[in-house]
């Protein structure tokens, strides 16, 4: 069912933005349905910061129809400031002060009452668990802290839409994991996010739905399963202890490919349990146990390969379900 403006929380269409000759963003359709993550992936030098940048009212577009909060942007963008919140790639926070005066600095700028800037900052340092650090500098807070830190000031305003302008880039897993689950709760209060990563498990844990920026246009939209199911190229990898075992298998399971050297068996599969237990069958009728077994379906990371030509980001990397000779036997059974 398609959604109505008034139903979105963002909605772009015909976007268009130039430096100069070099067209960044050329005719971006995008419509983002209140309270989801939307998130949007591309190479660097893709357009995403320069996307964030003019629906957060940062920047102006050449052209296109951009309404945010049920505003127009061109006419309203003072409306749109006071429902947004924005935590962009470098960090806002403010070495020289603590925590807690960082967060009482952004409740001044927001106007809010001396007391309830106080109880504000108060409950938000302790819902991002930094209480204990408010009163140090910022300075000595870890990348982590920065970050939670920065979101934190972000959520001062209670905006209603949230623009994470690669929010997890430098941070260690455990810190990258603690921000998904502090999104996860912004989400699941009403909060409307706009991602935008580099890294696809990301986009994979967060989004509800994804859009691939390519060449300055949106080049694949849809949920994480519908962008995979673009990609071809799942298949079940069997490896084999000995060469007998191995020339049993290839015999058994017609239309393998065969690789000598590796004693291993690649049969093309969607990855489905009906597909799984069919290979497995097989090789029970012939008597045969396979030493290894790999599943592997497209991944985010081969849909961004795909329709982009680059590699994705590192640091959060995906991999393919091994099992060994003791797990197969398991496998069987969960496929039964």
């Amino acid at each position: 069912m398609t959604k109505t403006t008034d139903e979105l929380a963002i909605s772009a269409t015909g976007l268009r933005r130039s430096y100069g000759e070099k067209t960044v963003l050329d005719g971006v359709d995008l419509h983002v349905p209140a309270g989801t993550v939307f998130s949007l992936l591309g190479p660097n030098g893709a357009g995403k910061t320069t996307a964030v940048q003019i629906l957060s009212t940062l920047i102006s577009a050449d052209a296109g129809v951009l309404r945010v909060a049920g505003h127009d942007l061109a006419v309203e963008p003072r409306a749109v400031r006071a429902a947004i919140g924005v935590t962009g790639q470098f960090s806002a926070v403010d070495d020289m002060i603590t925590g807690e005066e960082n967060m009482l600095l952004m409740a001044d700028l927001h106007h809010l009452p001396r007391g309830e800037g106080r109880r504000v900052a108060a409950e938000l340092l302790e819902r991002f668990d930094l209480t204990e650090a408010a009163k140090k500098p910022a300075a000595t807070y870890s990348g982590g802290m920065r970050r939670r830190l920065d979101l934190a000031m972000t959520l001062v305003g209670s905006p209603r839409i949230i623009f994470l302008d690669e929010p997890t880039t430098g941070l260690d897993p455990r810190s990258r994991h603690g921000m998904w689950n502090i999104i996860r709760e912004l989400v699941a209060g009403g909060v409307t996010v706009f991602l935008t990563t580099q890294y696809l498990e990301e986009a994979d844990q967060l989004a509800d739905r994804i859009a691939v920026l390519h060449g300055g246009r949106i080049v694949a939209q849809g949920t994480a399963g519908e962008l995979k199911r673009l990609v071809p190229g799942g298949h079940v990898r069997l490896r084999f202890a000995g060469p007998q075992a191995y020339e049993h298998a290839a015999d058994a399971l017609r239309g393998a490919t065969r690789d000598e050297e590796s004693l291993s068996l690649t049969i093309p599969s969607g990855g489905s349990q009906r597909e799984l237990r069919a290979i497995l069958d097989g090789l029970d009728t012939a008597g045969i146990e396979a030493d290894e077994l790999t599943v592997h379906t497209p991944d985010l990371d081969d849909v961004f390969f795909a329709l982009t030509g680059h590699p994705a980001a590192s640091g959060a990397p995906t991999a393919p379900t091994t099992t060994t000779a003791a797990a197969t036997r398991a496998a069987k059974e969960t496929a039964r």
